[in-house]
């Protein structure tokens, strides 16, 4: 039977780092009222030429949603000055689905009885191929969280072919320390993507019942440890529902803020995946969010960090991923799998959680260019 352990401790083998960051934010989140904002406010925030952390809590506050269509418009605009017409399209690979937490709202928490899978090297390699032969320059690795079952050296060797064929590299597993994401850098990772899921640490505790996972503190400063290991980009995100998304997403804007300050050379994205139905699901009582308030979050982000990246899941229905690229997401994904493998042969393992958006790396490029935007396979070059 594993330990249960207090959720703001750590466990012997995590690094503890000297950051401010998780006080900081927590401490913002706790002042936090959306409900004391009026129209005046959010007027008033608006006319900020910079948003700062105060009127970017005034944009995620209901007083905001009548709002949308001018924040839309002003988004637009940064993100048209920033990132010009392009949108950066890529795709997932999970390459094994162990996992050692039991996370009540994921579908490979290691309680539910799902057919697991881990792909070999020559798997991986042949998955590789066949991404890559659908004009693709950019792969997001991903794994269950297993330090027995995908070990650091393993990642480390799919990322390495992974360089064979992808410009860009992205990894969405396990927190580590700050060597351990520096052999992956060296490897040839280039960013890395940790969700909180919640900031709530006393939501945390309730959906995070046992595993390393299980540790709030390691969790946050996953991404400065990143940083501190070499990485060029760290990607945040908190899953919307899980708790009150208001609150949320203001930690997770503040989050990227600080590290942004502490590390001006990052590259620094957001995800907003949203609650989606998983396999064995069980009463997760999620906090709904609805189109409209997702819009909401997006359009504030790009408001308060207008040079961040902002990806667009495939937990989203096709329409709303066509709307929000151009106007303030950066980068979609395509051809989506998220079972283990799937791209070249019948995958390995149960899927994460269900996909909303099925297209096909073609019916995606060619929607983008629909829209008079331009769809981009590399936008990072080695020389």
């Amino acid at each position: 039977m594993k330990k249960v352990f207090d959720h703001m401790s750590y466990l012997p083998d995590m690094e503890q780092i000297d950051s401010p960051v998780m006080d900081e934010v927590l401490s913002a989140v706790r002042a936090y009222d959306y409900n004391q904002y009026t129209e005046q406010d959010v007027r008033a925030a608006l006319r900020q030429r910079v948003i700062d952390p105060a009127a970017f809590g005034v944009l995620l506050s209901p007083a905001a949603q009548p709002f949308l269509e001018e924040m839309a418009a002003r988004a637009t605009e940064e993100t048209r000055a920033r990132f010009g017409n392009t949108i950066c399209m890529f795709t997932p690979l999970y390459i094994a689905n162990y996992c050692e937490n039991e996370c009540v709202y994921c579908g490979f928490n290691c309680k539910n009885r799902i057919h697991r899978g881990k792909l070999t090297m020559e798997e991986i390699e042949r998955e590789m191929q066949a991404i890559a032969n659908t004009g693709l320059k950019e792969i997001l690795l991903l794994t269950g969280e297993s330090r027995s079952m995908s070990p650091v050296e393993y990642i480390g060797d799919a990322v390495k072919l992974a360089r064979r064929y992808f410009s860009t590299i992205g990894i969405e597993i396990y927190p580590l320390n700050s060597d351990e994401y520096h052999y992956l850098q060296e490897c040839g990772a280039d960013f890395v993507s940790v969700y909180q899921e919640t900031y709530n640490p006393d939501k945390y505790e309730t959906q995070h019942l046992s595993g390393p996972k299980r540790s709030f503190p390691y969790r946050f400063n996953a991404q400065e440890r990143a940083l501190m290991g070499g990485m060029r980009g760290v990607g945040f995100g908190a899953l919307l529902g899980l708790d009150d998304f208001r609150h949320d997403a203001l930690a997770t804007g503040l989050h990227a803020y600080y590290i942004q300050r502490r590390y001006p050379h990052a590259e620094i994205s957001f995800s907003c995946p949203r609650l989606r139905p998983i396999i064995n699901d069980a009463t997760v009582n999620p906090h709904d969010v609805h189109e409209t308030q997702l819009l909401q979050v997006i359009l504030s982000y790009r408001l308060f960090m207008p040079c961040a990246g902002i990806t667009i899941s495939t937990r989203e229905r096709a329409g709303f991923r066509d709307h929000i690229i151009g106007m303030a997401a950066t980068k979609i994904s395509a051809g989506v799998k998220v079972g283990v493998g799937g791209h070249e042969e019948e995958a390995k393992g149960d899927e994460q959680f269900e996909i909303s958006d099925p297209r096909s790396v073609d019916e995606v490029r060619n929607m983008i260019r629909s829209r008079g935007l331009q769809p981009v396979f590399t936008d990072y070059v080695y020389v």
